[in-house]
């Protein structure tokens, strides 16, 4: 058995150097392009360029070192295999501290957000904001930042963290009425939610219904839409109506199909890797990611607190 366990991580070992020489050759430039001629007229024209800039490239680098630490590595994927069985992917990767995910760097979401509406003394609130590093990213922005979160693991790190800057003002509030708070927000952060839970178009109206008149909504919605309600390992009870099947067609569906009659309206948007690190298989995974800045064109519908 311990011959055949050897010879198992032998293999894994091999074709994770073979993997990594491939990625290290890898064109980033295709995390960032779209096709224009998919796109329609008005949707290409609120399109931001981006590109791995500094900060991504150092998620990248820590997420290799993190992944060429072979004992960890294994120890994680022995437990993960177990907890599997009763946690959920997130709760998982909190408790075992790893799987930390990138979307956007402080520069690439300033520069989003600069081209709409931008105020050193807005409030924020984060939506599942996990462990709270993509949040981190709002820091330098934004002087009082709120989340919401699930999953325990995630929760304990939020609150180890405490977003350890005295300038900014952090805490938690409930999954269930964040939305009922009386201060409204100047910027609802939705990033990679919309897709993993359970009624997408209750939660678009519980974020207009939370935001200020002036204010803005930044959503991150992996293409193709494949959507799954995680914390309840099931199919979503309703899904987004999107349609298409390239990136550029599902994003032209979500602005036209999706946005537009929710009473939003998209400002502008970019293409990002929605980053994850690496384990003992592979140095990182990454996603495609549309993130869309918008502000809302009408009054909040009445939404039922669930």
């Amino acid at each position: 058995m311990n011959t055949y366990r050897r010879r198992g991580l032998a293999k894994v070992i091999a074709e994770k150097a073979l993997l990594s020489e491939s990625l290290r050759n890898l064109n980033k430039a295709t995390w960032y392009s779209v096709d224009k001629s998919q796109l329609d007229n008005d949707v290409f024209s609120s399109f931001v360029q981006m590109n791995a800039d500094a900060d991504t490239e150092r998620f990248l680098d820590d997420s290799i070192e993190q992944s060429d630490r072979l004992l960890p590595q294994v120890w994680k994927s022995m437990v993960s295999s177990v907890l599997n069985v009763f946690m959920t992917k997130t709760s998982i990767n909190g408790l075992l501290r790893r799987g930390s995910m990138f979307v956007f760097s402080t520069d690439q979401i300033r520069r989003l957000l600069n081209m709409t509406f931008f105020d050193s003394g807005s409030t924020l609130i984060d939506l599942g904001a996990g462990d709270g590093a993509t949040t981190e990213k709002y820091l330098p922005l934004i002087r009082e930042i709120y989340t919401t979160e699930k999953s325990g693991p995630m929760i304990r790190i939020l609150a180890e963290k405490g977003f350890s800057n005295p300038c900014v003002y952090y805490t938690l509030l409930d999954v269930d009425t964040w939305w009922t708070r009386e201060e409204k927000f100047d910027v609802v952060s939705c990033l990679n939610l919309l897709d993993r839970c359970s009624n997408p178009a209750k939660l678009l109206e519980e974020m207009k219904k939370a935001l200020k008149p002036n204010g803005r909504i930044v959503v991150a919605l992996v293409l193709p839409y494949k959507p799954y309600d995680e914390f309840n390992s099931a199919e979503p009870e309703q899904k987004l109506p999107i349609t298409g099947v390239t990136f550029e067609e599902q994003v032209c569906s979500a602005v036209h199909d999706v946005f537009e009659p929710s009473g939003l309206e998209v400002l502008c948007w970019t293409r990002l890797p929605y980053l994850c690190e690496g384990d003992l298989s592979q140095d990182y995974y990454w996603l495609h990611d549309a993130v869309f800045v918008m502000s809302s064109k009408t009054p909040p519908q009445v939404v039922e607190n669930a």
